[in-house]
């Protein structure tokens, strides 16, 4: 009975393997095909192996740009939400006030509205002030949909830490920065690199505002390749070797902040 379970076990986590890397891996066997392969033959690994597409995304500045400005706005958005984040989840965690939990579920409904409510706000906003195609401008805007996030996720990390720990800190004659930097970030570790990781990930494949926001100068990776149509038309092979290459940071942050995110389920926060 118990090696029927495990018969069956194993033959689902290999379906579900399969599911989840064939995608992956089509995407990888395209970026290493040219455009006419990948049009007119069927094959699980490329006929005529070529860096090309690659080499297409190194050497133009409209392709590598795109990578560097959306790390740019990236970094500083997940800098920025944690900033921000990591001393709203203090005071809900120990603090008790009027309409506390009221604005906390306010928060929580800024990341479940549609990013399209917002576009015309922040156009508006940033047209006048002069924020329009900017690194900045992506940022701030994807602060209202990480810092409800980041916040949510590191009240549950929090509200486990003891509040006897704050009192002895106290008495020890310890101020409150130097209690919050040295004494208790180190406590919930775990928490800020689950928080940095979504705000990370959200922000990295959010495309309406990013694109919207932005025209030349700042103009992220996601937004270039909705835009690779030309009058020969679709270049698949460089959108693939794109794909392949916006995976990349995402997979860096995953590896960094595994053991986090095993806490945070464990948590059961995230």
């Amino acid at each position: 009975m118990n090696e029927q379970r495990f018969h069956k076990r194993t033959v689902f986590l290999g379906a579900y393997l399969l599911f989840a890397v064939l995608p992956v891996y089509w995407m990888v066997n395209m970026s290493f095909k040219t455009n006419e392969e990948i049009l007119s033959v069927f094959s699980f690994w490329p006929n005529a192996f070529t860096w090309g597409n690659y080499k297409v995304i190194f050497t133009d500045a409209s392709w590598y740009s795109g990578y560097i400005n959306s790390l740019i706005y990236v970094a500083m958005n997940t800098v920025i939400s944690l900033a921000v984040a990591l001393p709203a989840a203090y005071a809900f965690s120990r603090y008790s006030f009027i309409g506390d939990k009221h604005v906390f579920f306010w928060l929580l409904t800024n990341r479940m509205t549609p990013p399209a409510v917002f576009l015309l706000p922040f156009f508006q906003l940033y047209t006048t002030l002069g924020l329009m195609d900017t690194h900045i401008a992506v940022a701030l805007a994807h602060l209202l949909f990480n810092v409800p996030l980041a916040v949510w996720i590191l009240e549950g990390f929090m509200s486990g830490v003891p509040r006897e720990i704050d009192e002895t800190a106290y008495i020890d004659g310890y101020s409150f920065p130097r209690f919050f930097l040295t004494i208790y970030i180190p406590l919930i570790k775990a928490g800020v690199g689950v928080a940095a990781f979504f705000c990370f990930m959200f922000s990295w494949v959010e495309l309406l505002m990013a694109r919207t926001l932005t025209s030349v100068n700042a103009k992220p990776i996601v937004a270039v390749m909705t835009r690779t149509v030309s009058a020969s038309g679709m270049d698949w092979g460089v959108l693939a070797a794109a794909g392949v290459l916006t995976i990349v940071p995402g997979a860096i942050v995953i590896w960094f902040v595994r053991d986090y995110i095993a806490k945070g389920f464990a948590m059961g926060r995230v």
